[in-house]
């Protein structure tokens, strides 16, 4: 048995929480499951997002890249721009394997973290 199964929850750190909230929230759509205090947790397919400010300066730096899978890489990338989401590139091919290719976009969230919208093609 593995010692790790799988990841559960991710933390984001954030400037302005509502900020956040409303990006992750309405731009993204991921479903908000609950938000108290300085917190915010969203929903994922099974993995939780933890908006929060950060509670010292070891967890003020950006967060990891997020890579979220979409079904159609041009379609996501067409709606977030018409959104005001800053991307830093367009999509684009960035591995291709024997029967697989890896299509990704990276865009700024709300608070200045890197993240990418993917797709993985099977041909």
């Amino acid at each position: 048995m593995n010692l790790i199964q799988q990841i559960r929850q991710i933390y984001v750190p954030v400037h302005d929480l509502d900020r956040a909230v409303r990006f992750y929230r309405d731009t993204l759509q991921l479903p908000l499951l609950f938000q108290t205090g300085s917190l915010a947790f969203l929903e994922c397919n099974g993995v939780r997002l933890m908006l929060s400010r950060p509670e010292n300066e070891d967890f003020a730096k950006a967060s990891s890249v997020l890579y979220l899978q979409v079904n159609n890489l041009t379609e996501a990338y067409e709606q977030l721009l018409a959104k005001d989401v800053q991307f830093i590139d367009q999509p684009h091919l960035v591995a291709k394997m024997e029967n697989l290719e890896t299509w990704m976009a990276f865009f700024k969230d709300s608070e200045g973290n890197t993240h990418a919208l993917m797709n993985e093609i099977v041909s």
